[in-house]
């Protein structure tokens, strides 16, 4: 069996093809398929198949799909192209006839009114139109993505936020691209659509305190409108496009978008999430 990664030498790729290998995979049966193929060099010398793939070059992606059983399709990082990007990669698919296509989505994508669900949703309808056999992660918050946060509050002290006494069931980005691996190498798991969280849901003064019992200090919440959170983000820097994209993910949290935390990953990966203050202590 061929299984394919695709945008494996990002952050989540490279994961998943070291959980892949870790889970006995053979290398020859693992293909990787990245926008600069020699980024992976250290996986082509263990013996994967590192190809060329393009989410922009339907040839390129085409060809990293001959012979393909199954293919994670994790989501493209270029806002406002990925739709047009990711059904490259549903089409290409289909014309090849996988047994399985895996579909790195976000929480709540077809329901919620949240900043990050637009493109994704429309990647679901896409994958469902297309017929083929999939798979849908919903991957809820990574730890990683507080390392801008923990700069900031390694200067400052202050948390600021607009989220509320929204939840968050963060995990570590190892954990979901462990699920991944097990989605891929396991049966069972077409026409599922996971929602996968950490096993725990923290709210802001909870992360306030993780942050500074990895930083060694005292750190306090500024809880701001989300006006006053845009405006905060538009006076460090920020254009108003990406100050309002970045405050509405705190509306998400605030309206509990990331709030679920039912154990579906803990299960998926046969142990518990990776805890919040490790996935912090990590990045320091």
């Amino acid at each position: 069996m061929t299984l394919l990664v695709t945008a494996a030498s990002g952050q989540l790729g490279r994961l998943v093809l070291d959980s892949l290998l870790d889970r006995g995979v053979a290398p020859a049966e693992v293909r990787a398929g990245a926008r600069t193929p020699d980024r992976l060099a250290a996986y082509a010398e263990r013996g994967v198949d590192v190809v060329a793939l393009d989410y922009s070059d339907p040839a390129s992606v085409e060809a990293a799909l001959v012979g393909v059983d199954r293919v994670l399709l994790i989501s493209g990082s270029e806002v406002g192209q990925r739709v047009a990007q990711h059904t490259t990669v549903v089409d290409a698919a289909r014309a090849a006839g996988v047994d399985l296509l895996v579909y790195t989505s976000a929480p709540h994508a077809r329901e919620a009114d949240f900043v990050l669900a637009p493109e994704h949703r429309a990647t679901e309808e896409a994958i469902e139109a297309a017929g083929v056999p999939a798979t849908i992660l919903r991957n809820n918050w990574y730890h990683e993505n507080y390392a801008q946060a923990l700069d900031t509050v390694r200067s400052t002290g202050v948390l600021a936020t607009s989220a509320g006494d929204g939840l968050v069931a963060s995990a570590a980005r190892a954990d979901f691209a462990e699920a991944a691996a097990v989605v891929l190498t396991t049966d069972g798991h077409a026409g599922r659509v996971y929602e996968l969280g950490g096993d725990v849901a923290w709210d802001q003064p909870t992360l306030a305190a993780a942050l500074g019992e990895v930083l060694g200090r005292e750190v306090a919440v500024q809880q701001l409108s989300t006006d006053e959170h845009v405006a905060l983000l538009e006076g460090v820097g920020l254009d108003a496009g990406t100050a309002g994209f970045v405050a509405g993910i705190d509306t998400g949290i605030r309206d509990g978008v990331l709030g679920d935390a039912d154990g579906t990953l803990s299960r998926l990966i046969g142990r518990p999430t990776t805890p919040l203050v490790d996935g912090l202590r990590a990045l320091v």
